[in-house]
Parts: C-alpha cells; structure tokens; sequence
C-alpha cells in the first residue's frame, strides 16, 4: 500500500495536475468516476509498472519475514536408570537451580546393598591377611623346627657311620638304612614347611591384595551408582513443568522428569528464516530490525551474525529406500541468526516469542570505494533509500500488531 501511494504521487498525480491545469479539464465534469482510466490511463498504468518494480526491488534487496523466533535450548530431567523417586528436593512447578544442585533422588536401596556387600568382603578380605600372617609366622615355626630335626637325624646318621667305619659291625646296617630314611623325611619336612610358608606369603603379597582391590573396585562402583541415584542440575537455569512426586517411576527413555531451561537461554540471537531468494543478498553484517509479539511497539535493531549454508529441506537420512524429490513440498529457507546491536536489545523480549524481522541491504562503502560508475552509484543510492519503506512497514506492523492479536485475530 505505501509503495502504491509512493507511486502515484510520482505518476498519476502529474498526470492528473497536467490534465487538470495544463488542459482545463475539472474533476466531476471532464474528469469523471468513469471517464478516470481514460483520462488518467497514462499515471495508472506508470504507477502499476513502477509500484511492482519498487516492491520487488524492496522485497528482494531488503527481505522481511514473519518467521523469527527466539529459539532456546532445554535440557530433559532424565535420570541415568529407572527407578523408583524416594525425594524430591524442588517442591514445586517451577524453581531456580544451581549447577550441582539436587533434583530428585531414586531408591537407592539395591546400589547400597552392593556398597555394604562390597565392604564386608574388603573387611573379610583383610582378616584374611591377618590370618595369613598368622600362617606365615607359623609355617615359619615348623620350618625351623624341620631344620632342626634334620640336622639332628644327619648328625646321628654321620656319627653312626662314622663309628661303622672305625670298626666293622659296631652298628647294624639295618640301623643306618634307618637313619638315611629318617634324613629324607626330615628333608621333605623342611620341604614341606617352606613351601607353607611360600604360599602364605604369596597370599599376603599377592592373592589377598588381588581380592581387596576387586572388592575396593566393587566399592567405588557401587558408590558411583549411588550417586546416579541423585540427580542433579548440570547447569544453572530454571525447572520447569516439574510434576514428579514420590513414588513415580522414571523410565530414561521413556518418561523425563521434567525440563531444564539454562540460564540465559533464548537471550542472545533471534533464529530467522527468509525466502531462498534471498540467499545471494543475505550476508553476515547487514543491519536488521525485529519487533516481538511478546514486547510490542518497540523496534529492535539488530545485525546479522550468521547465514547458514544449508536449507533444511533438502537433508535426507540415508536408508534403504531412493529419495524422491517431490517428497519435498514446501521450499525450505534461508536459516539467518540475528543478534542485538546494542547490549541488552533483547531485554523484556520472552525467550520463544515470535517475531517480524526486516533486513537491509547497504551498499555504502561500495558507493564510496570510488570504484563505480555515476549511474551504478545512483542505482544503489535508490536501492538503499527504499529502505526507508520497508522501515515504514514494519513499524506500522509494530503499531497495529497489538490490536491486530486482541481485537481482530477474535481474542
């Protein structure tokens, strides 16, 4: 409507001032409701023309969309295993959390059976090593009484043999064979000692150790399980839709707790999405403005930060089936991400607000490089005045959208 009225006083109003001094015709008499077309037919048909060149020039070089939101990112209560919630801590809807803060706990009943399991085999595990010292001082007590022995049998034996040898049948040789017998078995008494002792000491050294670490190690994973019973904030934010009570059941996969909203989310950057054909004027650095349905009459100005290189409707997941190309209906668009230019723009705005974005081309420094002809020069200079219209439209839309939403949308 503005670029039909720009028009028209640049076209159909000379050709009606003309008509009406330049040839005396007067309105109502020359100049009638149905004499209009023919008499103006020159301004009509100038103003049409150049009304669809502006608003396409407008349209394309300053896009606009309807399609901004103040995306934010919300993070699932889940816990790390089903259960059954013993506690809760948030005692209401919603609530402020700190990161490390206590949700909810889960019966925790099973994990602290393992823990206490797994202390009494550490507990039984070190008596077992007393006991083993124990063995080792004794397996060392019969040791040396082994060796005692036997170096008793082997000096009797010596001395016996040693008087067979001064003089024949002193001692019987039944006697000796005894002796030496009675020696073998001293020796694999000594034997059997030291290998007693060996295998305690390698059940203090090295098999008991074994067990108390395993049993440490069952600890620790049983402690670590009874910690994932308590769930807990992993950053700071807001609970919200919080409806968990004592008794319930929390499924990870199937059944959430509630939401978790960090702090700040939703506070920066404004996601829009303008048509594909704009891609090639879309660039990282042209100034914008919003208006929000959550803050209105107020135009926010902001800058472009980004301009994603993929449309979304293009993505497939690969599978065993051939993508059909008219699978894709709607034509997806072009994802821009919009910040403030100022600190705090975004203040009062509600994180999910929906809102009408404009974006505007500017070929200033272009102009001034020096680079490009007086009529290219003229040509920008007109294409970025007619910024001023799109500015124009959207603060009328930040006017009229409060009375558009409550009286005519049938609130």
């Amino acid at each position: 409507m503005l670029e039909i009225l720009l028009c028209s006083v640049l076209t159909i109003l000379p050709d009606y001032l003309f008509r009406r001094f330049g040839q005396g015709k007067r309105f109502g008499k020359e100049i009638t409701l149905y004499s209009v077309w023919f008499e103006l037919r020159w301004g009509i048909v100038s103003c049409l023309m150049l009304s669809v060149g502006l608003i396409t020039v407008i349209f394309y070089y300053h896009p606009s969309t309807k399609t901004a939101t103040l995306y934010y990112r919300t993070v699932p209560i889940v816990s790390e295993a089903s259960g059954r919630v013993a506690e809760i801590y948030v005692n209401s809807i919603s609530g402020e959390v700190k990161k490390g803060e206590p949700i909810f706990r889960l019966d925790s009943a099973t994990q602290e059976a393992a823990a206490e399991a797994a202390r009494r085999k550490i507990a039984e595990v070190e008596a077992a090593m007393v006991a083993a010292r124990s063995e080792i001082a004794a397996s060392e007590g019969k040791a040396q009484e082994a060796r005692s022995g036997l170096q008793q049998a082997i000096d009797e034996l010596e001395t016996k043999q040693e008087l067979n040898r001064r003089g024949a049948g002193i001692v019987a040789f039944r006697e000796i064979e005894r002796l030496q017998n009675v020696v073998n078995g001293r020796r694999g008494a000594v034997a059997a000692a030291t290998a007693a002792k060996q295998t305690a000491e390698a059940q203090v050294s090295s098999l008991l150790p074994a067990q108390k670490a395993s049993a440490e190690a069952a600890l620790a994973q049983a402690t670590v399980e009874i910690a994932k019973t308590t769930i807990r904030a992993g950053v700071d934010g807001r609970v919200e839709q919080f409806t968990l009570r004592v008794g319930d059941i929390v499924n990870p996969i199937m059944r959430p707790a509630g939401v978790l909203i960090p702090e700040g989310a939703g506070r920066k950057a404004i996601t829009a999405g303008f048509g594909q054909i704009e891609a090639q004027v879309m660039k990282v650095g042209m100034l914008a403005e919003i208006t929000c349905v959550s803050k209105p009459w107020t135009v926010i100005p902001m800058v472009v930060t980004s301009v994603q290189d993929f449309i979304a409707a293009g993505q497939f997941r690969g599978g065993e089936q051939l993508v059909d190309a008219q699978q894709v209906v709607r034509p997806g668009t072009i994802t821009v991400f919009l910040e403030p230019l100022y600190a705090g723009g975004l203040e009062g705005v509600k994180p999910g607000s929906s809102c009408i974005a404009n974006a505007y081309t500017s070929n200033h420094d272009l102009i001034n490089s020096g680079k490009l002809s007086t009529t290219r020069s003229l040509v920008l200079h007109a294409v970025d005045a007619t910024a001023v219209v799109h500015a124009m439209i959207l603060r009328i839309q930040a006017l009229m959208l409060p009375i558009q939403t409550l009286v005519f949308s049938g609130h």
